[in-house]
């Protein structure tokens, strides 16, 4: 996880701490593998710590790539997704922010984000996915606006294959501004899967690596705090130019489009560069007026909430994860225990003992 502040032109990587995650139902995409545990420990715990150096005012955006698997439910596992991490960094800044803003920009729908916060008022979700023709997860209809307290605040942007740069900016700005005009969060969450670039195995659009970063770009010059998370993307190659670019937008730095020699070259071939020229024979099926009733029907929504809902006084829970300086390694589980940890073991008086002791232990008074 990267952490940004921006006034000090700071950049540094911090470890993702382990952090324990609750027994969840898999599926046929979701199968167990070795390591399962440590892996959703890690990038969870990434999002989680990224949360609060948010909090904290530690960095003004905070980078988990490694993060954003938006389709795990609270006890289903679902589209290759295990733990939502996006939802626990949300509860966490939901700690220290009147409201915040979650933005998806994979070719998915945003299910298992939207679920969890579909009856609040504290969380509006804003997903641009392709949707129809069966396409996963199902989910994702205009006319899902959301319940009960929540209702009106999850928005949903559904498209249709083939929408290149210059169509899918034409729906992004006007919605996002419109969001940040009525619901004013104070934090930002935004989902940058990869597999809404054009030519990727699962997905069906046509973004270059320039027109998904302008999305995130348009975003960062918000000036909310930020916290960016990866998501889908499934050719790989691209996967890499389009994070490493957007990771150059997030720290303001201009990078070459030559890329540098490695031991991975050969995988970006033909062109060798970041922004290879887009070459796609599938149609754009969006058309303008298509897009403008969409920007329309969500502007009408926003329309009917509360400008900028309040919250009610409270105190402010702890944290989730303890500050750096205090944390303790982890004990080696094949180890030995310490002199330390063998101090602390506290025997209670009634502990059972083998032979004549048993039970006879003296009350404390007695001693």
């Amino acid at each position: 996880m990267v952490c940004i502040r921006r006034c000090r032109s700071i950049v540094h990587i911090v470890q993702a701490p382990m952090i324990c995650v609750a027994f969840i139902q898999t599926s046929d995409d979701c199968p167990v593998f070795e390591g399962l545990f440590d892996f959703c420990s890690m990038y969870t715990g990434a999002s989680l710590e990224g949360a609060t150096k948010l909090n904290n005012n530690c960095c003004d955006i905070a980078i988990n790539w490694s993060g954003g698997l938006h389709h795990a439910k609270k006890f289903e596992a679902s589209g290759f997704c295990y733990i939502n991490d996006i939802v626990i960094a949300i509860l966490e800044l939901l700690k220290y922010h009147a409201r915040v803003l979650y933005i998806d920009i994979d070719v998915h729908h945003g299910d298992g984000v939207q679920e969890a916060f579909y009856l609040t008022d504290r969380v509006m979700t804003v997903s641009f996915h392709k949707y129809g023709n069966y396409f996963f997860p199902g989910t994702g209809d205009m006319y899902e606006i959301g319940a009960e307290s929540g209702r009106y605040y999850s928005v949903n942007v559904p498209l249709k294959e083939g929408i290149d740069d210059t169509s899918y900016v034409q729906v992004f700005k006007p919605v996002i501004s419109h969001v940040m005009e009525f619901f004013q969060p104070t934090a930002i969450v935004l989902q940058c899967g990869a597999d809404s670039l054009a030519n990727d195995r699962l997905g069906c659009f046509s973004l270059s690596t320039k027109g998904h970063g302008e999305c995130v770009k348009f975003v960062r010059d918000l000036n909310v705090p930020l916290l960016t998370v990866g998501g889908g993307g499934y050719t790989l190659r691209n996967v890499a130019r389009c994070w490493t670019y957007e990771s150059s937008l997030l720290v303001d730095e201009q990078i070459s489009n030559e890329l540098p020699y490695t031991e991975y070259l050969e995988y970006f071939a033909p062109d060798f560069t970041l922004h290879p020229d887009v070459v796609t024979r599938q149609d754009n099926a969006n058309s303008k007026q298509y897009l403008e009733a969409i920007t329309r029907h969500v502007y009408d929504n926003l329309k009917m909430i509360q400008h900028s809902p309040s919250v009610q006084m409270q105190d402010v829970p702890c944290d989730a994860l303890p500050p750096e300086e205090e944390r303790q390694p982890e004990p080696d589980p094949d180890s030995r225990q310490n002199t330390q940890d063998t101090d602390k073991i506290v025997e209670p008086n009634n502990e059972y003992y083998s032979g004549e002791k048993d039970q006879d232990k003296m009350d404390v008074s007695e001693s």
